[in-house]
């Protein structure tokens, strides 16, 4: 029903475009559709004027340097409180999951001092994140490799500090993940996770966010042995978050003329799912501690 939905409304009359967020999972743990959702926006990104403009005017409402843009709802102040959980040293290793095109892990390594490991599965993040490394100076201490929340090619206790932003609700198998984030942490280490509580009553049936949805991460984490530090809703996340998507469903004809359909497809259905369902009880910035 949201996949019909979305098609008409979003006006992406070629049938061969894929718009349905399915249920595929790849072998290493990652959703296929979200996987293809998220290559096709990265390489459309040089193209995407609109979008661009509208997630720096409202996602995060220009409060992150430009340099390190995303495309997600991180504003700087939240990353600074973040690196302060973190507690990196200079040359201290900082894994980045889901790092997408790098600009929060570079921020972030940049600010500390840190060498930065990146992970992701799709080629056109890495390959974006690769570029963007050169030019704010940081490829003699970073890198960027394939890999997903529960099996991210990682060597046991490699990682002095993990952080991933907002892409942990779309993890198929929460409890792999953080059994991952155990696994590559050093005693004492700690993950730094920025991501959305999902209502499970509201997405029954639905495809990704459907399969294991967490409307409180803090069982698990303990489940992987990982210590709670601190758990706590991010402040005014739904005024950026709501406006943010709605502009952009209010763009979409001019967003398929510029990024194409199948990037346009991916961006409009995740807002489309986002203002109509209003699956997310929370944003929320969760720092936890591997125990010793």
């Amino acid at each position: 029903m949201i996949t019909h939905t979305a098609r008409d409304a979003l006006g992406v009359s070629d049938p061969d475009i894929p718009i349905d967020l399915g249920h595929d999972v790849t072998d290493d743990g990652v959703f296929q559709a979200v996987q293809e959702g998220y290559e096709a926006v990265y390489d459309a990104l040089p193209d995407g004027s609109t979008f661009d403009r509208i997630w720096r005017e409202t996602a995060y409402r220009a409060e992150f340097p430009v340099e390190f843009a995303h495309i997600g709802f991180l504003t700087l102040s939240e990353a600074q409180q973040m690196l302060g959980y973190l507690n990196l040293r200079s040359g201290d290793v900082l894994v980045d999951l889901a790092c997408g095109a790098g600009g929060p892990g570079l921020w972030a390594a940049s600010a500390s001092g840190a060498t930065l490991v990146g992970i992701d599965p799709t080629d056109s993040g890495l390959a974006a994140a690769q570029r963007r490394a050169a030019a704010v100076g940081l490829s003699d201490r970073s890198t960027f490799q394939h890999g997903t929340f529960s099996a991210t090619n990682l060597g046991d206790a490699s990682a002095d500090a993990i952080m991933t932003i907002e892409a942990f609700q779309y993890a198929p198998d929460k409890r792999a993940a953080l059994g991952e984030f155990a696994r590559i942490l050093k005693p004492g280490g700690r993950a730094a996770i920025v991501c959305f509580e999902v209502d499970p009553k509201k997405v029954t049936g639905l495809p990704v966010l459907g399969v294991d949805p967490v409307a409180d991460y803090s069982p698990v984490l303990n489940e992987a042995g990982l210590d709670i530090v601190s758990y706590q809703e991010t402040p005014g996340w739904a005024d950026r978050v709501y406006p943010t998507f709605a502009a952009l469903m209010d763009s979409a004809d001019t967003l398929n003329a510029e990024m194409g359909e199948p990037a346009a497809a991916s961006v409009l259905v995740e807002a489309t799912i986002t203002v109509s369902l209003r699956p997310y009880p929370r944003r929320v910035l969760i720092v936890a501690e591997r125990s010793a």
